[in-house]
């Protein structure tokens, strides 16, 4: 979805009681999830894109546990300039979430470095990066598919994840090469 077009939002207001906190804290976690942004005291606003529809409908279900309530509104900028706005509070959270991804890449790149450096190659701490790749390659996942506007450092994520699927490989090689003493 392009941030220019006449793009129709959800707007959710939740309204939970203040104890117990946890389910304050699901729905707000659930809320994060799909990327909403909050406008206000417990005014959240989506993209209405078929994307979001189940998260909404768990954070309406996390609401009514809580014996809270949420209303649900579809709403449109009056003014271009309101889309605009919503549309802009919408890409710099992803921007932030992407920028956040990037880091851990170059931390992930670094671990692999380390490893490396210090001769560390044993299948227990293959493992261990494999499981940190395949973290990044699912939040990749989570934080593209909220990213329906295209945030504009989503294609240096890409490339991030894509060095570290590759220094992974190479560490994944020395590692066979000194276990099977090659």
């Amino acid at each position: 979805m392009a941030a220019d077009d006449q793009a129709r939002w959800l707007m959710l207001v939740v309204r939970l009681p203040a104890e117990p906190s946890r389910h304050r804290v699901a729905v707000w976690r659930e809320l994060r999830r799909a990327g909403a942004v909050p406008l206000g005291q417990g005014c959240w606003a989506l993209p209405e894109v078929p994307a979001v529809a189940d998260k909404v409908a768990r954070v309406e279900d996390l609401v009514g546990r809580g014996d809270g309530e949420v209303i649900t509104l579809r709403a449109a900028g009056r003014a271009e300039a309101d889309t605009a706005r919503l549309s802009a509070l919408f890409t710099a959270a992803r921007q932030a979430e992407w920028a956040e991804f990037i880091a851990d890449c170059g931390k992930f790149d670094a671990e692999i470095g380390s490893e490396i450096a210090k001769s560390k190659f044993t299948l227990a701490e293959l493992e261990e990066e494999e499981q940190s790749l395949d973290r990044l390659r699912r939040w990749h996942r989570e934080l593209a598919a909220r990213d329906v506007f295209g945030a504009p450092n989503a294609a240096e994520a890409g490339q991030q994840l894509k060095h570290c699927t590759e220094r992974l490989a190479d560490y994944t090689e020395r590692v066979f090469r000194a276990v099977h003493q090659m």
